[in-house]
């Protein structure tokens, strides 16, 4: 139990830290369907056996209140329909409310560097714990926190109702319940966490071999691996259809033991109320109330049947993703001085397992509004000190001070989803006035106003349907479209023809005037641009000049001309 808690430790910290007031809403609406429920049974039973007695006799007859326990009925009847709608509504709410929070918290965490460079081995992993473990942390609050507060919450009604009638009763009743209650549950998880573990496996490797089997046909074909491949599928179903056996005969057989419990509280409850009656101390409608709220008292904690049987699933999902959850909104970087856009100081980076850091001890300072190139061979450090700049990366040492940056990389990351949307991605609140405004600066309007659906055309997987030039263009677009004075510039014309590249720098400078650039290359057309050239070895500063300096031209011929 000490090692489930700290599985759910970090999922349950964000639950308390999200949409509080809708879970303890929820929690209570369950809780005041369970007890209407348990009140509207016994006093039901109690006016049922009340009103026959009194048929029995004329006077008693005629003197009997039939209104006040028909109002009760009636009120009780009435709450627990409307706490029941009320709980699926505000239960289901607060659920799919929490989901999305854990996705998107789960996709920045994984989006960070050493866990993008992880997942980039094993890419349906992340498409794995977006989708299974974050569906599988819905059981949590709707099987699991919800079921226990409502059953704990009959629990203790009952005991008070037995006490009642006889304290002794209460506090047995309520001590039965809690027990067998809980603990069949408890026990029950405890067996199903080790199919569940394999149930959960099984299910991600009947997954990923479909996906390899579907997009790597040709391939398994010619390798002569297509047989394997569907021994493999087939081997890794059966895995999946035996750990489901197995959790539902953990389930059926909880399920057993449930009735065993509840049937014996309804014969403790006959026989103690049968005694109590014989001796005159309570009436039959009292002992019809007893037996009844003796009967439904048990139905609440078996909602916690597939929610126990789920727990080790929920557990496996909580470890895997609960250590990749970031921040929705991280703490922006301090602001550089005054007539700075980007000041770093000291900076020092060391990528996971390497034996020297990539940068080292690096300082460097960008004017407002001035256009600086990186430059220097492969693996020199360009890419990694943008990276920092953007706030992707956090260095080991030194001090980071800059302006909100936008960063366009390297490769050009389409969806498919509509060409205006993809543009959104940058500005949510944009309209399509802007939109058409940041294409017809990025020189793509000519190709939308050929599209028959304009904004609304939709692109393929990764942007298919778009050459490579006006992706890079929408990419730019969407570069114009953010609000911020820096930006970032990882080659931005690498892979285009010569004349698209020349076009692409053209109007990034026109559109820069007001910015301030940081452009890593080693292209000299993109290097021309700059007012300042820097060059990089070995993640230190080993040169610097600026436009007019015999320096700078010598740098400048240095780097590749296409």
């Amino acid at each position: 139990m000490i090692a489930i808690l700290k599985d759910l430790r970090p999922v349950l910290a964000l639950f308390w830290r999200g949409p509080r007031a809708k879970l303890l809403s929820g929690l209570a609406l369950s809780a005041a369907t369970v007890l209407s429920g348990l009140a509207l049974l016994g006093l039901s039973g109690w006016f049922i056996t009340a009103t026959a007695i009194a048929g029995l006799s004329a006077l008693a007859a005629l003197s009997f209140d039939v209104f006040s326990p028909s109002a009760g009925i009636r009120f009780f009847a009435l709450a627990r329909t409307a706490s029941r709608y009320g709980e699926r509504l505000v239960t289901h709410d607060a659920t799919l409310g929490l989901l999305a929070d854990l996705r998107e918290r789960l996709f920045r965490g994984s989006a960070a560097m050493r866990e993008a460079e992880k997942l980039r081995m094993r890419p349906a992993a992340l498409l794995f714990r977006l989708t299974q473990d974050i569906d599988a942390l819905d059981s949590l609050y709707l099987r699991v926190i919800v079921p226990m507060g409502a059953a704990i919450a009959a629990a203790l009604a009952t005991g008070v109702t037995f006490g009642f009638i006889r304290p002794i009763a209460g506090i047995a009743s309520g001590i039965f319940l809690l027990f067998f209650g809980l603990g069949i549950p408890i026990v029950s998880a405890r067996f199903a966490q080790r199919f569940a573990r394999r149930r959960s496996r099984a299910l991600e490797s009947l997954r990923a071999r479909v996906i390899d089997l579907v997009s790597g046909q040709t391939e398994l074909v010619m390798a002569g691996r297509i047989d394997a491949e569907r021994h493999a599928i087939a081997t890794a179903d059966q895995k999946l259809s035996d750990a489901d056996g197995r959790l539902n005969l953990i389930e059926t057989i909880s399920g057993a033991a449930f009735g065993i419990a509840s049937s014996a509280l309804i014969a403790a409850a006959l026989l103690v109320t049968m005694a109590l009656v014989r001796h005159g101390e309570i009436g039959a409608p009292v002992a019809a109330l007893a037996i009844l709220v003796a009967v439904a008292a048990l139905d609440p904690f078996t909602a916690l049947r597939r929610g126990a049987v789920e727990l080790g699933r929920t557990c496996i999902a909580a470890r895997r993703v609960g250590s990749r959850l970031a921040p929705i909104s991280g703490s922006p970087m301090p602001s550089p001085p005054d007539g700075t856009a980007c000041a770093l100081d000291g900076i020092s980076v060391r990528h996971a397992d390497a034996s020297r850091p990539v940068i080292h001890d690096l300082s460097l300072s960008l004017r407002t509004g001035e256009c600086v190139a990186l430059i220097g061979a492969s693996g020199s450090g360009k890419t990694t000190l943008i990276s920092i700049i953007a706030g992707e990366i956090s260095p080991e040492q030194g001090i980071v001070q800059t302006v909100p940056a936008t960063l366009l990389t390297q490769r050009t990351e389409l969806f498919a989803d509509s060409l205006g949307d993809n543009l959104r991605l940058a500005d949510p609140e944009a309209d399509d006035a802007q939109l058409l405004l940041a294409i017809e600066s990025a020189g793509l309007a000519p190709y939308v106003a050929s599209l028959a659906n304009g904004l609304d055309t939709r692109l393929g997987e990764g942007g298919f349907g778009l050459s490579g030039g006006e992706a890079r263009r929408l990419a730019m677009a969407r570069l114009f479209l953010r609000d911020t004075r820096l930006w970032l510039l990882d080659e931005p014309t690498e892979g285009l023809d010569d004349s698209t590249a020349r076009d692409v720098i053209e109007r990034l400078s026109t559109k820069s005037a007001d910015h301030t650039l940081l452009i890593a290359t080693h292209i000299r057309r993109e290097a021309e641009m700059a007012d300042r050239l820097i060059s990089i070895e070995d993640g230190r500063i080993i040169a610097t000049a600026s436009r007019g300096e015999m320096a700078f031209d010598v740098m400048l011929a240095t780097l590749r001309q296409d």
